[in-house]
């Protein structure tokens, strides 16, 4: 465990990627395969099932200390993360003898992963013994361990990176051999490090290729004939797997969701072997996609599938095929890909391929853009026709030409503490609009304000908080911001009755006052 956290703290404390890459290098190439193999699995966003709830942390805590429970909100207003004030208050406590530092992977999996089967007591008695013998570092990375909320900064793609540059292989080899489902262990991680690219798993799919935003003008990308131009697709991005006379469906988030959409994966069966496509899981009828709130409802059902299969049919939009015969087809240019598509993938059905935009020129295809949130697409996906498909969101030969947000205006009503680095400062807002002369609820946005306006805002909301709900403050309704989303739904979950997706904040209307801002009903004018 030291050595992991003094990989942790490494990471931490600075922002140079080089200097990130270097001690991930420095940790895979002395590191245990064991330590290692779990380092990779928290390090790549995966985490442990929480153990413990961060209340009993919270209670026991206090048990150990005797700080009341007022005096521990207090100290969590200020600190902003549960764990690393526990860790924190128990510096003040004597710590027994510190015992033989123990590998990574028998905290996890000698100590950590028993306690899911240890009842309450079990489990009380083992943390605080641990946090006696832990310094800070340590009793902070366990506490993330034991909630499930471990996060460190640093991208996947410099792990991926690290490990490449660690075992001397490609990155790409690297970046696939990540992919899917696996187990930490010393023998996996042998496999991710083997100079050898042959026995793969048969349901590992391809690091997927992402689109960077387009920002530049189109004229700049040279001539239209140099690119192919398709729809944005508002679904979910997935890889349909048909290999060994099997079918699986992966998300981009690495997460297997064959049997959420088992028509998609009965309609693969029709697929040559060794075929792995990527594209779009939309919720679809009558020639057009549906709305992402319907296939929300698809997301998280694991019964009744029959009848949520008929309220919201679904398709998977290919657009790229991968593997063709069991054939990696990356390196080949988007014009054959393309070519080879069309031959195992038809325009319609369940499985269909997304149809190429024509337009002609730059102009013709800015002007058809402007039909996108009508025909419920995000725009266009702009890709270079001689493009490989690559790992990741490398720029220049896939871009996203979104259409331009949604706006409304809205006045800041509740602020709490974020998360990370920005735990100690108010950066999480909740923002209202006017329902007759009431304010209600309608988003939660933390993104697009600049460091100096989130410290000015932060300032202004510790001295005009009106009252406080735990964590979060209710503050002086003053201040009006644009806000920016890409689409509008109805929704039973909120207050207002509607829900936005994506919201951020685009600007501070300081020249606005607070009756300027935009009312519920001219939000359900938007959304109709």
């Amino acid at each position: 465990m030291k050595r992991f956290a003094t990989l942790y703290e490494a990471i931490d404390r600075t922002t140079s990627t080089n200097a990130k890459v270097a001690a991930l290098v420095e940790y895979f190439r002395s590191a245990p395969p064991a330590d290692a193999a779990w380092a990779v699995y928290f390090l790549t966003g995966r985490r442990l099932k929480r153990l413990v709830p961060s209340a009993a942390l919270r209670e026991w805590a206090e048990m150990l200390t005797g700080v009341p429970e007022w005096l521990f909100g207090e100290c969590y207003a200020a600190v902003g993360d549960g764990a690393e004030l526990v860790a924190l208050l128990l510096d003040a406590l004597p710590h027994d003898e510190v015992e033989f530092d123990l590998p990574l992977a028998s905290w996890v999996e000698d100590r950590l992963l028993p306690l899911a089967k240890t009842d309450i007591a079990g489990q009380r008695a083992n943390v605080m013994r641990w946090w006696r013998v832990l310094p800070r570092t340590e009793r902070f990375l366990l506490n993330k361990l034991l909630t499930g909320e471990f996060r460190v900064g640093v991208a996947q793609t410099l792990v991926v990176r690290a490990l490449a540059e660690a075992a001397a292989i490609e990155t790409t080899t690297v970046a696939a051999r990540l992919m899917g489902d696996w187990t930490p262990s010393d023998d996996w991680f042998a496999t991710v490090l083997a100079p050898a690219t042959g026995g793969a798993d048969a349901s590992q799919p391809y690091p997927f290729f992402l689109a960077s935003p387009l920002e530049d003008p189109l004229e700049t990308l040279g001539a239209r004939s140099d690119w192919f131009v398709e729809w944005k697709w508002d679904g979910i991005r997935a890889q349909l797997i048909r290999r060994a006379g099997q079918t699986w469906l992966w998300s981009r988030g690495e997460e297997l969701i064959t049997l959420r959409f088992p028509e998609i994966a009965a309609a693969a069966t029709h697929l040559p072997d060794g075929t792995v496509l990527d594209g779009e899981v939309l919720a679809f009828r009558e020639a057009r996609p549906l709305p992402f709130s319907a296939l929300q409802q698809r997301i998280g059902r694991q019964r009744q599938l029959a009848q949520i299969m008929r309220a919201v049919p679904v398709v998977f939009m290919a657009y790229d095929v991968l593997e063709q015969d069991g054939r990696d087809l990356r390196a080949e240019p988007l014009c054959v890909r393309r070519a080879a598509l069309m031959q195992c993938v038809p325009h319609a059905g369940v499985l269909r391929m997304s149809s190429e935009v024509n337009e002609p020129t730059w102009d013709a295809l800015a002007t058809l853009r402007a039909e996108s949130r009508a025909r419920r697409v995000e725009g266009f996906i702009l890709k270079r026709l001689s493009s490989p498909y690559g790992v990741g969101r490398k720029r220049g030969d896939w871009w996203k030409w979104k259409i331009d947000p949604l706006t409304i205006d809205a006045v800041l009503i509740y602020a709490q503490p974020g998360s990370g680095r920005r735990a100690s400062l108010l950066t999480d807002y909740t923002f209202g609009v006017w329902d007759g002369d009431q304010l209600v609820p309608i988003a939660k946005a933390y993104s697009g304000l600049s460091n100096a306006e989130i410290d000015e805002l932060d300032r202004w909301i510790r001295r005009h908080t009106r009252d406080r709900h735990g964590p979060v403050r209710v503050v002086e309704p003053v201040h009006v911001f644009e806000l920016g989303f890409e689409a509008i739904a109805p929704s039973t979950r909120h207050r207002s009755g509607i829900a936005v997706r994506f919201p951020r904040m685009l600007r501070w209307r300081r020249d606005k006052g607070v009756s300027e801002a935009d009312t519920l009903e001219a939000l359900k004018r938007l959304m109709g």
